[in-house]
């Protein structure tokens, strides 16, 4: 397995959560804690600081971890992971997996760091605990193949979520939904019931909820609370049974959460759900629905008491769109290029479009959709499927094999 090729919101979810870097942010909820950034770009984009090819194809998100750069990607039939510092050298590079190898081969796991470790899953389910700063594997276990899961469509995309003892995976299947695996060897602490289905391409996500850890995992078919001590399932949610068009979903966001309710949505005319929670976490029912934010697999972020995302209109286009977090009411719902991913940070949306790689930033602002500036991103081949990150006053974007770093901060 070893390499063949040569401040308070900061503070806040590392206690709860006791992660440096994940998927999507400190929280998985898409926001970046970064602050004084540039609330306008010139012309033609932020100062470049790296440009890096020939990386694997890739459609997971790059991330920052004291000093260096961990990105995933694909090369022939392995998925390797790299790290690199700012000045584009490479450290190390680790063989963690193979590649899944029909459509879309390119990876989507996002590394998840915490203690100088890397925590990483392959698309054929293997899950890897690496040294950060040798890339020496640890341990390794291979999850699918082990709890007998069963592949979706087009394989899995599980960037793997932490508890303080735990690294999650989720083989879904027959046998189970979900393992937890000690973080420090990879033995089982425990395993969840099955619900049936087969795995989704959800990554998911740990909440506090009146003083209980629920985990909100997703299979192909529902969405799920587990208790996070024990694997228990608290509660499952059908959203198949009324929520879709077609009969079968394609289930590939992570849940927002926020003050006792879940959003949750996925693309192809599927109507999204708000759900309550009741008091004690043991069971959801249903708050509102919209058939206008029906998401892809760009992501959402919460703000202020609204959702940002974009909708599917067809695999080729979608529209931007605001909705309020109460009541669902739509607020707005704008055509700007494609489709495509957001994230948020220090009161700008960051949104990357898939189709062209036009990426802008815009005011968190319901009453209306205004892009303050954008550049176009040439590099790269395929779609840009890969969300943005921000660390350290930096934009890190990936392109397929590159991977681009501009600097963001405000210097005035």
């Amino acid at each position: 397995m070893r390499c063949i090729f040569s401040l308070s919101a900061i503070f806040f979810s590392l206690l709860l959560f006791g992660q440096d870097v994940q998927w999507r942010g400190p929280e998985r909820d898409g926001h970046y804690p970064d602050e004084a950034l540039l609330k306008e770009w010139p012309e033609d984009g932020p100062a470049l600081l790296l440009k890096k090819d020939g990386l694997g194809g890739g459609y997971s998100t790059p991330v920052l971890y004291e000093g260096m750069i961990y990105i995933s990607g694909r090369r022939d039939s392995l998925e390797v992971l790299t790290a690199l510092d700012l000045t584009g050298k490479v450290h190390w590079e680790t063989v963690y997996g193979k590649a899944w190898m029909e459509s879309f081969q390119e990876t989507r796991n996002t590394p998840t760091i915490e203690n100088g470790r890397v925590y990483i899953s392959g698309t054929m389910g293997t899950v890897n605990c690496i040294d950060a700063k040798t890339g020496h594997v640890l341990w390794s276990e291979n999850t699918h193949n082990k709890y007998k899961a069963e592949f979706h469509r087009w394989g899995m995309a599980e960037s793997l979520l932490l508890t303080d003892n735990a690294v999650l995976s989720s083989p879904v299947g027959s046998k189970t939904l979900m393992v937890a695996l000690d973080k420090n060897d990879g033995t089982l602490l425990w395993k969840s019931k099955s619900v049936g289905g087969v795995r989704s391409y959800v990554s998911p996500l740990l909440i506090e909820h009146k003083g209980k850890k629920i985990i909100l995992a997703v299979t192909s078919k529902d969405i799920v609370g587990i208790n996070s001590e024990n694997g228990k399932i608290l509660w499952d949610f059908d959203l198949i049974a009324n929520y879709t068009e077609r009969g079968r979903r394609i289930n590939t966001n992570t849940p927002l959460y926020h003050d006792g309710c879940i959003f949750y949505s996925s693309g192809y005319d599927d109507t999204a759900v708000m759900l309550q929670l009741d008091e004690n976490g043991s069971s959801v029912s249903v708050k509102w629905t919209t058939d206008v934010l029906d998401n892809h697999h760009g992501g959402y972020v919460f703000v202020d008491g609204y959702i940002y995302g974009a909708n599917w209109l067809n695999n080729g286009n979608g529209n931007w769109v605001c909705l309020d977090w109460e009541s669902g009411e739509v607020k707005y719902e704008e055509s700007w290029k494609n489709k495509g991913s957001i994230i948020y940070a220090d009161g700008m949306l960051y949104i990357f479009d898939e189709k062209f790689g036009n990426i802008a930033i815009v005011p968190a602002n319901p009453d209306e959709f205004n892009v303050i500036s954008s550049f176009k991103i040439n590099d790269g081949r395929g779609p840009r499927w890969a969300h943005p990150s921000i660390y350290d006053q930096k934009l890190l974007l990936r392109h397929h094999d590159v991977l681009l770093v501009y600097d963001i901060s405000d210097k005035s």
